[in-house]
């Protein structure tokens, strides 16, 4: 499944996000592999807007195994004085957004031509 998540990254902290995510810690990049997210990605937007996008099988599966290891519980506690709601842990703060297009879906699904 593909799944596309919003948050919100505080404006001001923002060169401090960019910079943490360019060295993220090896032993999270594993672990995120392992638990079974794939093709992950970021986007910040220039007021804070971050927008995540994951493969994975089971959303709240491989969530569940991340908050499982003790590099996530470190690295949420790292990154939650960067966003907006600092109240929580960022990975907990995650709202999921409906994907309503996709390409490949609704040209698979076209009568073929000719």
């Amino acid at each position: 499944m593909r799944v596309c998540f919003r948050s919100s990254v505080q404006p001001a902290l923002m060169d401090e996000y960019r910079r943490r995510h360019a060295a993220v810690w090896p032993e999270m990049l594993h672990a995120l592999k392992e638990a079974g997210w794939h093709n992950y990605s970021l986007f910040l937007g220039e007021d804070g807007l971050l927008v995540g996008y994951v493969e994975c099988d089971d959303f709240d599966a491989v969530r569940a195994r991340m908050a499982l290891t003790e590099v996530n519980a470190r690295w949420q506690a790292e990154m939650a004085t960067l966003f907006e709601d600092s109240g929580q842990a960022p990975d907990e703060g995650f709202q999921v957004l409906e994907e309503v297009f996709n390409l490949d879906s609704q040209l698979a699904s076209q009568p073929s031509a000719g």
